[in-house]
């Protein structure tokens, strides 16, 4: 396979697929996956199903030139190609001046002198800026066009350097961004949260009326069984007071 340096640049935005594609085709994978098995077979003496090859085993093998290109290459550890262009795996945004781009605002003012406290660049004023003179460049361009077209490349230099320090600015809000989409979501589970503990306190709030309501149906029903007790212990006690006065009426009679 080419490697990055050996790819050309793409002026285009959307540029058409590179002419490898038309090697993905069924009957090459099926014979790449034979070419794996028979490797397995020769290595092992049996053959090795849903072995995971590496990019680095596939180039070992005798590949014919039209399935070399579904070797996938190695996974990149500082820079990659897209499109023509170097891309980086790094997370810090690179200035302009790295990029070799002219920088159309301010570096932002650093702590080195104590006694003057650092103000933070104004992205909106510098951006909107930018705006303007991206509209101004515009109509240059278009008179520009209108008069000599083929002086266009200055202008759409401009054009170009302006955007891509409209977009630097821009990215330069990303760690803001962050931080806001951070906070919005703590919020939100917050929310959820004290949403939750109302609800919670309000199922907790229900039970407790309906046990205190138990409670008082209960005290009640046992009142009444006290009372009926009661009533009933006294009715006994009279009986009994009547069979003992029958008793000693029955024993005066006999004397």
């Amino acid at each position: 396979m080419a490697d990055a340096n050996d790819q050309r640049a793409v002026p285009v935005a959307f540029a058409p697929p590179p002419p490898l594609w038309k090697h993905f085709t069924r009957e090459n994978i099926d014979k790449l996956e034979q070419i794996k098995a028979e490797a397995s077979k020769d290595k092992d003496a049996q053959s090795v199903r849903g072995k995971r090859w590496s990019p680095s085993e596939l180039r070992a093998l005798d590949l014919p030139p039209e399935l070399r290109f579904l070797v996938p290459p190695e996974i990149p550890t500082g820079e990659y190609s897209v499109f023509g262009e170097v891309q980086t795996l790094s997370t810090t945004l690179p200035s302009l001046k790295d990029q070799d781009i002219e920088q159309l605002y301010p570096e932002p003012a650093t702590d080195s002198d104590p006694s003057r406290p650092a103000q933070p660049l104004n992205h909106a004023y510098y951006l909107l800026k930018i705006s303007k003179s991206l509209l101004l460049n515009f109509l240059e361009f278009v008179g520009v066009l209108s008069v000599s077209p083929e002086q266009f490349e200055s202008k759409v230099e401009d054009l170009r350097n302006l955007f891509i320090n409209a977009h630097h600015l821009l990215n330069l809000y990303r760690p803001h961004q962050a931080r806001e989409s951070l906070m919005m979501m703590m919020e939100e589970q917050l929310k959820r949260t004290k949403d939750e503990i109302k609800q919670m306190d309000k199922v907790k709030s229900d039970i407790e009326n309906l046990l205190q309501q138990l409670e008082m149906e209960g005290g009640k029903a046992n009142s009444a069984e006290r009372l009926e007790n009661t009533m009933r212990s006294k009715e006994a006690a009279k009986r009994s007071i009547e069979d003992a006065q029958l008793v000693w009426d029955l024993l005066d009679k006999e004397n």
